[in-house]
Order: C-alpha cells, then structure tokens, then sequence
C-alpha cells in the first residue's frame, strides 16, 4: 500500500488521500482532517454501494463489475478505488493542470 501511495504523490496534482474498511472506518489519511476523511468514507461507500448495485442491473455479466469510480470537478478530481474490504479515494487538483493546459496554449499563440 504504501509503495501505490508513493507512486500516486508522483502524480501533478496529487492532494489528498484516505484508505477505509469497507465499514467506514478510515485507516490511513493524509492531507485532510480526520473528520474531512471520515465524511468522504461515509459519502463515498454510500456512492460505490449504489453505484454497484445500479450497474449490475443495467448491464450483464462480465460487463457489470465496478472497478473504480472517477469524479470530476472544475476544483478536484476524486478517483475512489475497492479492492477486497479496503477502499482508497485519492484527490488531485485540477485547477493547477486547466491553468498551466491554458497557459501552453496562449504560448503557442503567441508564437
């Protein structure tokens, strides 16, 4: 786990994460407050739950298994993975990456 923490810090953008059992109990949290943690398990285990639920109804075996959720704002992206009891949600900043994208582009302009 913490040699996939390492590699995830590598990424731009890289904010925030949290690991929880798969009974809301959070395990590891780094970059937010515990209670901030917390919420998002209690949020997040309700959305894999449902989504789970919603997409093995929609679509037939083998195309039915939710992996990873990947949720996009204009602020963050929060990428939120289970695998056995465990569930790991990473965030990362998007604003950084929409204003150095911009800022390529009016370089390229102006050349």
């Amino acid at each position: 786990v913490d040699e996939v923490i390492r590699e995830l810090k590598l990424n731009a953008g890289f904010t925030q994460y949290a690991i929880m059992s798969n009974d809301g109990i959070v395990i590891k949290c780094e970059g937010m407050e515990r209670t901030k943690a917390i919420q998002h398990a209690h949020l997040v285990l309700d959305l894999c739950a449902k989504s789970k639920k919603y997409i093995r109804e929609l679509f037939e075996p083998p195309d039915n298994e939710v992996e990873s959720l990947r949720l996009k704002t204009n602020e963050y992206e929060m990428i939120v993975a289970q695998h056995g009891n465990n569930t790991l949600v990473v965030i990362q900043d998007t604003a950084d990456k929409e204003h150095h994208v911009g800022e390529e582009e009016e370089e390229e302009k102006k050349e």
